[in-house]
This record gives structure tokens, C-alpha cells and sequence, in this order.
């Protein structure tokens, strides 16, 4: 099929501008959801990259007064949102444009969600707190293919003064209008390119495993599986295949749609690991995958064979699931252990205290207690599968 097939408007989870060269559109996104001063969220990589400046100028050309806010970290913190929407009031904008990978959406979904509000971030966590009446609205242009935040209700963000990630739910967080153009993540590095891959792996695998019943999710993360075994090896072999670029946002994308079904233990220990050691969390999801699958072999055999013989693998059962993505692995050049990136056992004890606690592992393929989410980690820390 030809690149330009691909272009189209879906309308579920939200309504979505997939194709090459659609960044053009944003000006008219913004406007249609009443937009006429956005705050455009990033990072301070992207900020200097003239891929934003393009983004700002198709928003100063279709008439808006656009301004800019770059201070988020890999995994944005409170601070960084409350900065946020400092910046935004100050500006006197009147929505957000959110702009990067998962951390800068997320930190741009939670400004939207609270600047308005009575209340305080960590407040709105419940739901009942916030006037959905008062959040603004927001358009998703993600730049790298791994969280699928900009078709999530939630936000990751870290709780700097107790060392822990929370994640900020509201069923209107969901962005109102979603752009998925693959020429954005074209710059994007190896290695970057696989971690936010594996990230999507993730939510996709997590989801298909979780044990609730949600047979639509089951589907799309099958297929968000599948998407993620012939494009991503293609897209960090050659960054310019728009083709490859173009799918893995779709099962970023479909990952995250997925995962209202369930997450697991991968990212219980993830974000435990990512809130004490800021590590990057798809690299974190790469690393501690094998191990979780080890950990929740006894209760998953079945649909990892099931899984096998939708992804073709040349043995369908649970080790060829398990080879597939240990292989996977090496091909993309990802980390062995937690020990290779600086991770180390001084706090075994309270990551696997958290992990237990994470609400991730609420949907786990089967429950771990926190002397079991020790001992996953410290497999992972050192390589024992």
C-alpha cells in the first residue's frame, strides 16, 4: 500500500489525523476546539529543534498567539506542571498543545487538567475534585512511538517530595484531537527509536495478559503486538522508512488504547525503578519484560502460545514468545540487566514495597506479594531468568 493510503480520520479512541505531513493541520485543530492563544508543552530537547519552531509557526500563520513552555523532565514532576501552568496564566492561553513523547504529553495533559482548578494536582487525583468544566483543551502530537499518551485519560507524574510516581486519572484528560504524522519521529536516535518501541511492546503485552474481561482490548493489543515485531526492528534499522515510522506510532497508539484493560508487573517495577532512579521508562519496560513473563509463566502458557501463532513465531508456545522477545532485544542492542544502566540493590526492600503497591499491579497476570516483586527486581538487576 502506498504511504499517502495510509492518511485518514479515525474517531476512536478520539479523533485522530494519521499520515505524512499532517502537522500542517495543527493551526486548524487548535481553532476548531476554540483555541486562539495555545501553550505549546515540550521538552527542552525538542525545544531546540526546528521541528517546534515549524509547529509554532503553522500556529502563527493560521492567526493564533502561540506560546512556548520546555521545562519537563524525562519524568515530569510536580514542579514541572506547576511551572506549567504558571506559564500558562501568564500567558493568558486558553489551551495546550502537547507536543513530544510521553513525558511532555503527560506533563501537558495534567497543566490542561488543573490550571483552571480549585484544587491541587495531587487532588485531582480523585476525580470527584476537578470541574471538568474548567479543564482546557488539548491536541496531542506525539514524536516518538512508545507510551500512546496522546490517546490516554491519565498522567504519569512524579511526586518529588515522596519519590513516587502517581498517575493523575479523569476520564476528559483523553486529548480532543490527536495527530499522528511519522515524518516527526524521523530524527528520532536508535536507540531512543527501540526503548519507546519497547514501551509500546509493553503496554500491548501487559493489556493482552491482564486478567480482566475487556475482549476488545484483547484484540487490539494482539495486533498492536504484531505492528511492533515487523516495524520496529525496520524503523531503527533505517529512521527515514516513514512506512515503519508511520505503524509503530499506530501501536503506540493501539498500546495505550489497549491498556484500559490492565497493565502488570513490568510497569509496577518501572515506575518504582523510574521514581528513584529517573530512568528512562520504555528502557525500563525493555529491561524488566523477560523476568515479569518468568514471574507470571504459571498462569500465562496459554495465551503466550495463543499469542505465538498470531505473530507467526517459528515455535508457538510460551518459550517461543519468550525467545521472541529476548531476541528482540539483542537485535535492537537494549540492555540485559538493571545493573547495565546504573541501577543498583541498596533499595531492593522498598522497590519491591512500592511495586506491590504500584496500582499497575493491581492487574498483574496473577498477584505478587512484595518479598515476590524483590526478588523480579533483583532478577532483573542481575540477569537471572
Amino acid at each position: 500500500m502506498e504511504i499517502a493510503s495510509y492518511n485518514n480520520n479515525w474517531s476512536y479512541p478520539t479523533n485522530v489525523r494519521v499520515g505524512a505531513g499532517r502537522l500542517r493541520e495543527l493551526a486548524q485543530c487548535c481553532k476548531q476546539l476554540g483555541m486562539q492563544a495555545p501553550l505549546l508543552i515540550t521538552d527542552p530537547g525538542l525545544a531546540a529543534l526546528p521541528v517546534v519552531e515549524q509547529a509554532m509557526q503553522i500556529c502563527r500563520e493560521g492567526g493564533l498567539q502561540i506560546g512556548l513552555f520546555s521545562a519537563v523532565k524525562g519524568n515530569p514532576t510536580g514542579s514541572n506542571v506547576a511551572d506549567g501552568v504558571a506559564a500558562l496564566k501568564a500567558g493568558q492561553h486558553d489551551g495546550v498543545i502537547a507536543f513530544g513523547g510521553g513525558s511532555a504529553i503527560d506533563a501537558a495533559k495534567a497543566v490542561a487538567l488543573v490550571a483552571r482548578q480549585s484544587c491541587s494536582l495531587w487532588e485531582a487525583r480523585n476525580p470527584a475534585n476537578v470541574d471538568a468544566s474548567l479543564m482546557l483543551p488539548v491536541v496531542a502530537v506525539p514524536t516518538t512511538a512508545g507510551t500512546g499518551s496522546e490517546v490516554g485519560n491519565a498522567s504519569v507524574i512524579t511526586d518529588e517530595e515522596n519519590h513516587t510516581k502517581r498517575i493523575i486519572f479523569h476520564p476528559r484528560m483523553l486529548p480532543a484531537t490527536v495527530i499522528l504524522d511519522p515524518e516527526l519521529t524521523i530524527g528520532l536516535p536508535p536507540k531512543l527509536t527501540a526503548a519507546t518501541g519497547m514501551d509500546a511492546l509493553a503496554h500491548n503485552l501487559e493489556a493482552f495478559l491482564a486478567p480482566t474481561f475487556h475482549p476488545m482490548a484483547e484484540g487490539i493489543a494482539l495486533e498492536g503486538m504484531r505492528l511492533v515485531k515487523e516495524y520496529l526492528p525496520r524503523a531503527v534499522r533505517n529512521g527515514n522508512d516513514v512506512d515503519a515510522r508511520l505503524q509503530m506510532l499506530v501501536a503506540s497508539s493501539m498500546g495505550a488504547t489497549a491498556f484500559q484493560r490492565g497493565l502488570g508487573a513490568i510497569h509496577a517495577v518501572s515506575h518504582s525503578v523510574g521514581a528513584l532512579y529517573d530512568s528512562h521508562h520504555g528502557l525500563l519496560n525493555a529491561i524488566v519484560m523477560p523476568y515479569v513473563m518468568q514471574a507470571n509463566r504459571p498462569v500465562i502458557e496459554a495465551e503466550m502460545a495463543r499469542a505465538a501463532r498470531y505473530l507467526g513465531l517459528p515455535h508457538t508456545d510460551y518459550n517461543g514468545m519468550l525467545d521472541w522477545v529476548l531476541d528482540l532485544r539483542a537485535e535492537l542492542e537494549l540492555p540485559h540487566t538493571l545493573a547495565e544502566i546504573g541501577v543498583d540493590d541498596s533499595q531492593a526492600v522498598l522497590i519491591g514495597e512500592m511495586s506491590a503497591k504500584d496500582i499497575t499491579a493491581r492487574t498483574n497476570a496473577r498477584p505478587l506479594d512484595a518479598a515476590e516483586y524483590q526478588q523480579l527486581f533483583l532478577n532483573a538487576l542481575t540477569g537471572k531468568l
